[in-house]
């Protein structure tokens, strides 16, 4: 009788076999990954997910700001830890370039690229490459400007009027991409002397310089400032999640990041790092960006931005040089003056 019970299953639990084999498994592992990320974390660890899936590389993922991560680049430039850098601004990508950081690499997937992305790649020895571009501007509270009958900002002359007393924040360009393009930016819009002069009013309308570029955005929602000083398609990000922010293109003229990616010279998993590199500039992969509440342009041609990405050809951009302002040379000397002339200076 226990025969006859037990082989009465037999046909269930071979179903349930059959069924197993069939359903869809995860990639057989294939080694391993390390990632410095510059973009939002809640990006970086979609598309770790998203590439662990697909390929069974294992990552191991490390967010911080460009500024820093450049830092640590050059620490570690006898003893590499990272195999890959994605994201963040292009001119500490090129400056890593410049200093033999990072390594040649053409990708299968370069002539799906827009032109500005493959420039990227061009002027740096082959050794960066953009993956998305965002504009300069700033951002408010409206709930708060309002409730301190503070004028709309529409210009950067606006923000270093005496009205905005401690109402304004940006993030510290000895460790945010998103600050020194900004320094950059004003230099090039008026000249390095009067950017310098504008710089040291702004300064005293500064509440606080933050480590990363994403933090104003973050603290304006938030209501802990009124303005902060971003790039746009971060704002939009807290905007479309509710909070009362409002981002501007200002009224002079501004300038943009292409965001890149580039394949640290020395990393210990250089053909996983190629895989990324291939997956990441993907209109599939690129299409994350959406999911993860990212709105900046993507590089890749057939990708979709997201409707309420800015869109870059309705804001006056200038002619960024990106290949003066990527210099390794140049960065540490316009930070550093900045540190001295600027960040140095009392409340």
């Amino acid at each position: 009788m226990r025969r006859i019970g037990y082989l009465q299953y037999v046909p269930a639990l071979l179903a349930t076999i059959v069924s197993l084999a069939a359903a869809p498994r995860p990639a057989a592992a294939q080694g391993q990954l390390t990632v410095y990320c510059s973009v939002l974390n809640e990006w970086c660890t979609l598309a770790v997910q998203e590439f662990e899936r697909k390929t069974g590389v294992k990552v191991t993922m490390t967010a911080k700001g460009s500024g820093e991560t450049i830092t640590q680049l050059r620490a570690e430039a006898a003893n590499p830890r990272a195999d890959v850098w994605w994201g963040g601004t292009g001119d500490p990508h090129l400056a890593a370039a410049e200093a033999d950081l990072s390594v040649a690499y053409r990708s299968p997937m370069l002539d799906q690229l827009h032109p500005w992305a493959r420039k990227q790649w061009e002027q740096s020895g082959q050794k960066t490459v953009g993956i998305y571009a965002g504009a300069l501007g700033f951002t408010y509270n409206t709930e708060l400007l309002a409730k301190k009958k503070l004028p709309e900002p529409r210009c950067w002359a606006d923000v270093v009027k005496p009205e905005f007393r401690d109402e304004v924040q940006m993030s510290n360009p000895s460790s945010s991409g998103t600050a020194y393009t900004a320094l950059a930016t004003l230099i090039q819009l008026w000249g390095e002397d009067k950017a310098f002069d504008y710089l040291k009013r702004l300064h005293r309308n500064i509440n606080q310089y933050t480590r990363s570029g994403p933090a104003p955005v973050r603290n304006a929602a938030r209501g802990e400032t009124t303005v902060g000083i971003i790039f746009l398609h971060d704002a939009v990000a807290e905007a479309v999640d509710g909070f009362p922010l409002k981002a501007v293109a200002p009224c002079e003229g501004t300038g943009y990041e292409i965001g890149s990616m580039s394949l640290i010279k020395g990393g210990k998993n250089p053909d996983n790092a190629k895989k990324w590199y291939d997956w990441a500039l993907s209109a599939e992969a690129q299409n994350l960006a959406k999911q993860a509440k990212s709105y900046q342009v993507p590089s890749n041609r057939n990708a979709t931005p997201a409707p309420q990405a800015p869109k870059l050809d309705d804001i006056k951009l200038i002619d960024y040089d990106f290949a003066k302002y990527g210099s390794g040379t140049e960065r540490k000397r316009v930070v550093e003056r900045w540190e001295k002339e600027v960040g140095s200076l009392p409340k």
